[in-house]
């Protein structure tokens, strides 16, 4: 576990961020990797599976789901394979979410700290900041490695909550995916859905919903959640 960080400048909140989804729109080139990889493996996955089964959670999850029990080194084996295919197919075409780059650097300037959560191996997380370029504005980074259980268990937004040293009610996180909605309110932490994988009416039990961070203004989503909070009070 990291080590837990100072707090920031005057930040009342923080900003967690799920990866895939969320720092990057994967998850159609992840679906072809998994969609592949099955069928190698003589099993054709529906849209419903991928959807509420498969996305947001760790390979150990959501490969005995899909083939029932398997060693630690057929998990290990079948998830490096898997996530391999996937950086060989996103390699040419990776990108950060529309918006995003501006918003952090925004962000930033506010001193709001900010940590990434996620069910994806690191070597996914060092390809996708290598290429997008965008490891320098993270101070925590929390992998699958992090957690014994994973999404829509809520471990990983608890931890990461902690490494920034906030409360997790003070830890906004930006999901896309169901189980990962889950698993931060779960924990405690207001959501804000990104409609890159589920749409805005799946996504209506977050807080706040946007197609991605293109004029996201950080200092209102601040003044926002804490105007909620004071109403709430």
């Amino acid at each position: 576990m990291p080590a837990t960080l100072s707090r920031m400048g005057n930040s009342a909140l923080a900003f967690v961020f799920d990866m895939d989804g969320v720092i990057v729109d994967s998850n159609p080139y992840h679906e072809i990797a998994l969609r592949q990889f099955c069928r190698k493996y003589g099993r054709d996955l529906s849209e419903e599976e991928l959807r509420e089964k498969i996305f947001g959670r760790r390979n150990r999850d959501w490969l005995t789901r899909v083939f029932g029990d398997l060693s630690e080194e057929e998990i290990k084996k079948y998830g490096e394979e898997k996530e391999a295919l996937f950086r060989q197919l996103y390699e040419k075409d990776i990108q950060p979410v529309a918006g995003l780059k501006e918003f952090l650097d925004e962000v930033a300037k506010l001193g709001i700290p900010r940590c990434i959560a996620t069910s994806a191996p690191r070597a996914n997380v060092d390809f996708v900041l290598d290429k997008t370029g965008l490891g320098r504005y993270f101070e925590v980074v929390l992998d699958e490695s992090f957690v014994k259980e994973g999404k829509p268990h809520p471990e990983v937004y608890l931890k990461a909550a902690g490494a920034l040293n906030f409360p997790p009610d003070r830890a906004i996180v930006f999901e896309d995916s169901l189980a990962g909605v889950e698993a931060a309110r779960a924990a405690g932490c207001p959501v804000i859905g990104v409609t890159t994988t589920h749409t805005a009416e799946e996504l209506t039990h977050t807080d706040l919903v946007i197609d991605d961070f293109t004029g996201i203004d950080p200092g209102s989503l601040l003044s926002r959640f804490l105007t909620r909070d004071r109403s709430d009070g």
